[in-house]
């Protein structure tokens, strides 16, 4: 009997998983998962993938039948999320680049000086994208008054946050996730950072609508050449992304 089919539609959570490669691509949409973010340079907190790997990973989706999975975080650089002018205009074009080339939304994020989320940026990021669903990154969790920011994002039509609660880790940032569920702003609250499947149940306990996870193992490669370096790399753990899909399904 499939126990997925039978969990009511408001329990379930979305799964999402972030990839930095096609294989990544490939083992979420084959396990089930909801969406993926894609990105490359994950140790950093994620950059802007190359236009081959979104194309590409557009295409996998597509002959899948799997309509709005690939999601692309649009992050020009490491470090915080203030940004300058220059820095917010290519990340506008990336954006809209992006789409382009067949994803089916943006992440997205940026903070002005003060802390609080930039509007004008994010409304330019919207623009950019048109019809395409923009999710707000974790900048969320370095803003000044997240809860409050909701009602904005929301006016400006993004999708859903991606937020740790402004915590190290989900599971310590139950609290401020069920502040964010509980202000009803139709903006959907997908929990991230540090998360495992094990976080399900608390998750939907607080009212959180989505789990997003790296889901990766660390894989080590050959000699990286004369200047030495680490040679071990991140790849997508089917086995993981399999008990999230299940965790948040049951």
């Amino acid at each position: 009997m499939n126990t997925a089919a039978e969990t009511p539609a408001s329990d379930r959570l979305t799964v999402e998983i972030v990839a930095q490669d096609l294989d990544g691509v490939r083992i979420a949409l084959a396990e089930g998962a909801d969406r993926v973010e894609l990105c490359t340079a994950l140790v950093t907190g994620g950059l802007t993938p190359s236009a081959a790997l979104i194309e590409s990973a557009a295409g996998l989706a597509r002959d899948a039948g799997r309509e709005g999975f690939v999601h692309v975080l649009i992050r020009s650089r490491p470090g915080d999320f203030v940004y300058s002018p220059e820095e917010l205009e290519l990340m506008r074009r990336d954006a809209a680049h992006a789409i382009r080339l067949g994803a089916s939304g943006a992440v997205v994020g940026a903070l002005d000086r003060s802390g609080a989320i930039d509007l004008p940026a994010v409304a330019a990021f919207r623009d950019a994208v048109g019809a395409a669903e923009v999710t707000f990154h974790r900048a969320l969790d370095l803003s000044t008054d997240p809860v409050a920011a909701l009602a904005d994002l929301a006016e400006l039509g993004v999708a859903r946050v991606l937020t740790s609660g402004g915590a190290a880790r989900v599971s310590e940032g139950m609290p401020v996730l069920r502040a964010l569920a509980a202000a009803g702003t139709g903006v959907q609250i997908m929990a991230g950072g540090g998360a495992t499947p094990g976080d399900a149940d608390a998750l939907r306990a607080v009212g959180a609508d989505a789990l997003h996870l790296s889901a990766r193992r660390t894989l080590m490669g050959g000699p990286t050449g004369p200047g030495g370096g680490d040679s071990s790399y991140d790849a997508t753990d089917a086995g993981i992304v399999r008990a999230a899909v299940a965790a948040a399904r049951a």
